[in-house]
């Protein structure tokens, strides 16, 4: 009787896990991303920025999810003071005036954002010639921590790429070409990228469910680790290239696999499973690359932010390792702990599956 109530917990656990999971929408990293080329010049800066629609709905009148120039110049003042007061440049406490235009979308093609981005450029101007900028950005929707704006900055010939996040607002640029605080943006982003990336977590926390030694996790986080570095790099320096739809499924099938060898196996596959994670971190590695090649970064400072992204990839990595770690150890006292990784392993199998179904047949 325990036994039965017991499962008939876990099953609705599970339920209430895969609901979760597959409820969250393909492509929703863009949902809440903005992206901008900045042009610092004697005495302007020019921003051709591209966010979503939904910062400022009130300027959508025809609820199109794009903000047309007839639209743009209705509400010109508002946009004007709208983005004025969330984009600041300041050369020794001096504000640009700021004017507006529409501009044409500069996004990499994706399916969602002709429907729910638009492109605007903004032009600071000051009266004098600038001697060195302040930039805070702060167009986050507030209580959104996902939030992020992707950019790129040329000044003084020299080309950086920068994400700006609720947690790294603000750099200051120098007329010679050096940006302050540049690399923090990519680690903040590599973190975040991994964290939000349901799938990949799950994949992380699948190959933890058999438990093993020390050794044994060290050869499979050094091999996953290893694997996805060598990808990533290449994907982001356009050396390798494969179709979205073709990763995105094999990522979801490495969760299946995985999980449904946590049953066939068992212990069995710890002998060999740093070799399955070593093949499969190479498709994961693609897909953390997916939102830096969306980006088309130019090749000038590529390096350092591919460096800085890998480098918040391997912080989140660790942080789902050790918790779910410190959370198996915790449960170790537990009677039903062995069937705790099955039920956990059964979910994940579940989930991956659907998901590889979604992705390889269904497009979504």
């Amino acid at each position: 009787m325990r036994w039965r109530l017991f499962s008939i917990r876990m099953a609705m656990l599970v339920g209430v896990l895969l609901w979760s999971l597959l409820t969250i929408p393909a492509d929703a990293h863009w949902a809440d991303q903005a992206v901008a080329e900045i042009k610092v010049g004697n005495a302007q800066v020019e921003m051709l920025l591209t966010f979503p629609t939904g910062f400022a709905p009130w300027a959508d009148d025809d609820r199109d999810g794009q903000l047309s120039s007839t639209e743009i110049d209705r509400h010109r003042v508002d946009l004007e003071r709208f983005l004025g007061e969330r984009i600041r440049f300041n050369d020794r406490n001096s504000v640009g005036d700021l004017t507006i235009e529409p501009a044409q979308a500069q996004l990499p093609s994706s399916p969602n954002l002709t429907a729910s981005h638009s492109t605007l450029r903004l032009v600071y101007r000051w009266p004098a010639l600038l001697q060195g900028l302040a930039l805070r950005y702060d167009l986050f929707v507030p209580g959104v921590p996902t939030a992020s704006c992707l950019a790129t900055i040329v000044v003084g010939g020299r080309v950086r790429n920068l994400v700006f996040t609720p947690e790294h607002r603000d750099v200051a640029i120098s007329l010679a070409g050096s940006i302050t605080g540049a690399a923090a943006g990519f680690v903040l982003l590599g973190i975040r990228h991994i964290l939000s990336g349901y799938d990949h977590v799950l994949f992380l926390i699948s190959l933890l469910m058999l438990g093993g030694g020390l050794r044994a996790l060290v050869k499979i986080v050094s091999a996953f680790t290893l694997a996805h570095s060598i990808t990533l790099s290449l994907a982001v320096l356009n050396i390798v290239a494969l179709p979205a739809r073709w990763v995105e499924s094999a990522i979801a099938a490495s969760i299946v696999y995985v999980a449904a060898e946590n049953f066939w196996r068992g212990q069995h596959a710890l002998r060999n499973r740093w070799l399955v994670t070593f093949g499969f971190g190479l498709v994961h590695g693609l897909g953390f690359a997916s939102i830096l090649q969306e980006l088309n970064l130019p090749r000038a400072g590529v390096v350092l932010s591919l460096l800085g992204f890998n480098l918040g990839v391997e912080i989140g990595q660790l942080a789902i390792i050790v918790l779910t770690s410190l959370g198996l150890r915790l449960l170790r006292a537990w009677p039903r702990e062995a069937v705790f990784r099955l039920w956990v392993s059964a979910a994940a199998a579940s989930a991956g599956l659907v998901w590889f179904i979604q992705r390889a047949f269904l497009g979504s």
